[in-house]
């Protein structure tokens, strides 16, 4: 090897997001050492059984800096783009979902502000959130749910401000918050953003509701608030008067994004969870792991895992690097990511049977916990349901797509070469699209990207790989040809069942797409077990499981993947296809 030739760890070659996250990820702990402090599985179980958060954990998140990645770098916080705030997320969400939910709720209700808010209102907020306050959403009314056009609440017009009288139920931070982005009819059928500071109120004129009790998520303050006759001042409309609807479905459209780390950090704790009991109980005279079926749950659930980072990062990136498309992907990401939490979750729960199911033992009764709190990533900021529609609704316009025009490689790059830092985010609202119009990269490139997959892997990746993607690229086709033609023979049905099952497919396939991407985009920089494909054709021949349910995995390009997920449970490092890496590639790959 030439003597200017340099090795650089793998996290030394990711973008610097991966470097916060892991700093975070150091200064938490490790959850299963019970002297972690209060972010171990031991802390925050008996805290739950008071209904309460870790005594320490939000000062400890505090102290770390948490709250700065909820501010935008130009007013003066530390978030310079989605995807920080992402893996900060997912280490906190490994830990405590709870607490991950509490800034996640402050997160919802401070971006409108960041997006649309004057200079006063940016920076009242943005030095009240650096100081630790936080703040919450009021959009939900308890006889509406989903049904935006149907809010009760009213903001009149009096003197040269507002009065706002209603009630907002259930919220997150209702009770704990200071600040207040609340959702109200300003009109006939005009609805409004507005800042409610309850510190500037008169105490009269507002109240908490009582906390509403949860399966999931104790120690969180979901509560209520209800206005009456609450007098805002001039200027408390967040942007243009009459556009909160519109300004609801964007920000919705970054937040959808967010809460897939939720059920990142929730499938990493719970596989851990499962790889450590199983490692440990012996039965028949053998620790369990050896039982196939117990192997083979776990080894599907890391899968999954990996699947579910290849969908989910490269989106939290297009904040800042294609916003107009997140109308879209955003929806995927918060039908697929989740969904896939569920299945790992009650994977998991096969694996430790009845001890899953006490609120003692295993990781101190952990499990539980994070099975009941995971629960609401399919419900909020959307269900399951309601993304699927928004899918289904876009799915006329882009069954024929022509793939996004000739900077399609350059973006594709930019949204899944781990080792590119992002734009800086700048918000603004405008770049945000309410449809992608016709238009999907990553989905209709589906066919040219499996045709370099298969090229590549014909040279560069280990024996049988590339005669098994193109198998696996053939079934595909075939799968994206019949879900074409049942949208094109019925381009005006969006609702019904058929629809969505329609969508669910273009997730799956979204998804298939998002594995080879990330492995087209990160081959040469990380090398090893990663680059040589085999991951790839576990995590392919997973998703198409889920079409054909008698698929196979293949087991002899499992070793690779299976020594890593060891290696992270040993290291107590969170699993990621970053452990397929070769720690001594060259330092220069990645600028390739």
């Amino acid at each position: 090897m030439h003597s200017h030739t340099r090795t650089r760890t793998v996290q030394a070659r990711l973008s610097p997001a991966h470097r916060v996250a892991a700093d975070l990820d150091a200064y938490l702990g490790d959850p299963m050492d019970d002297g972690a402090g209060p972010f171990s599985y031991r802390a925050i179980v008996e805290a739950e059984e008071r209904d309460e958060l870790p005594p320490g954990a939000v000062e400890a998140v505090r102290s770390w800096g948490f709250p700065g990645y909820l501010v935008p770098g130009h007013l003066g916080g530390r978030l310079t783009t989605l995807e920080e705030l992402f893996l900060v997320t997912r280490a906190v969400s490994r830990r405590s979902v709870t607490v991950a939910v509490m800034y996640g709720s402050g997160l919802l209700a401070v971006n409108p502000v960041w997006l649309w808010g004057d200079p006063r209102q940016q920076k009242t907020v943005a030095e009240g959130v650096l100081r630790g306050d936080l703040a919450c959403f009021g959009v939900s009314e308890a006889d509406h749910g989903s049904d935006v056009m149907a809010c009760e609440a009213r903001a009149e017009a009096a003197g040269d401000g507002l009065v706002l009288t209603g009630v907002k139920w259930p919220v997150g931070n209702a009770t704990r918050g200071r600040f207040v982005t609340a959702y109200a009819r300003t009109g006939p059928r005009d609805f409004s953003l507005l800042l409610v500071d309850k510190e500037e109120l008169d105490p009269a004129s507002w109240s908490a509701l009582p906390p509403v009790r949860t399966v999931g998520l104790r120690g969180h303050d979901l509560s209520g608030v209800e206005f009456t006759g609450a007098r805002l001042p001039a200027g408390c409309v967040i942007g243009r008067p009459g556009s909160g609807l519109v300004q609801t479905l964007k920000t919705l459209q970054i937040t959808r994004t967010a809460i897939a780390a939720l059920s990142l950090g929730t499938m990493d704790a719970v596989l851990r969870i499962g790889m450590e009991y199983a490692g440990r109980r012996t039965l028949y005279g053998a620790e369990i792991y050896r039982i196939p079926v117990i192997r083979d749950q776990l080894l599907k659930a890391h899968l999954d895992l990996l699947v579910a980072e290849c969908v989910a990062l490269p989106v939290a990136r297009a904040l800042t690097v294609a916003p107009e498309r997140l109308s879209l992907w955003s929806s995927i990401v918060k039908y697929f990511v989740p969904v896939q939490g569920e299945e790992v979750v009650a994977g998991i729960g096969r694996v430790l049977a009845a001890r899953g199911y006490l609120r003692e033992g295993v990781a101190h009764g952990a499990f539980q916990k994070l099975q009941r709190d995971h629960a609401i990533a399919s419900v909020f900021e959307g269900t399951t349901h309601v993304n699927l529609a928004t899918v289904a609704a876009q799915l006329p316009f882009l069954a024929e797509a022509d793939g996004g025009g000739p900077d399609g490689d350059g973006l594709l790059a930019d949204l899944f070469a781990w080792t590119h830092a992002p734009p800086a985010w700048r918000p603004d609202g405008r770049a945000l699209r309410l449809t992608n119009e016709g238009r999907d990269e990553i989905g209709a490139r589906f066919e040219e990207t499996a045709g370099a997959v298969v090229a590549e892997a014909g040279v560069h990746a280990a024996p049988g790989v590339a005669a098994r993607l193109a198998e696996l690229a053939d079934i595909a086709g075939d799968l994206r040809a019949e879900l074409r033609r049942g949208v094109t023979a019925t381009p005006d049905d969006i609702s019904s069942v058929a629809a969505l099952d329609r969508a669910r497919r273009y997730c799956e396939m979204h998804a298939m797409a998002s594995c080879m991407l990330t492995w087209l985009h990160n081959r040469r920089a990380f090398g090893g077990a990663f680059a040589d494909g085999r991951w790839l054709v576990l995590c392919l021949e997973r998703l198409v499981q889920r079409a054909r349910p008698d698929t196979a995995l293949s087991e002899r390009f499992v070793p690779p993947v299976e020594e890593a997920m060891l290696r992270c449970r040993d290291a107590r490092r969170w699993f990621s296809l970053t452990a397929l890496a070769d720690e001594g590639v060259r330092a220069d790959a990645a600028a390739r």
